[in-house]
């Protein structure tokens, strides 16, 4: 199936696919990274608006 495809593929069908590629690339990227992420990490991070002075917490170290 695979094979048919490529065969009648020109230039305007490859930049098509190559975007098509580089999209899906990222986005599996993105969601590995957001399965991975730390708790405490994100728990900083939605604290960070709320807080009137940062001086007393120390930043989120991995």
């Amino acid at each position: 199936m695979f094979k048919q495809f490529t065969e009648n593929i020109n230039a305007n069908q490859a930049y098509l696919l190559f975007s098509l590629g580089i999209f899906f690339v990222f986005f599996i990227v993105v969601t590995i990274m957001l399965i991975r992420i730390r708790k405490p990490h994100v728990q900083y991070m939605s604290d960070l608006p709320l807080e009137d002075s940062l001086t007393d917490q120390q930043p989120f170290q991995s």
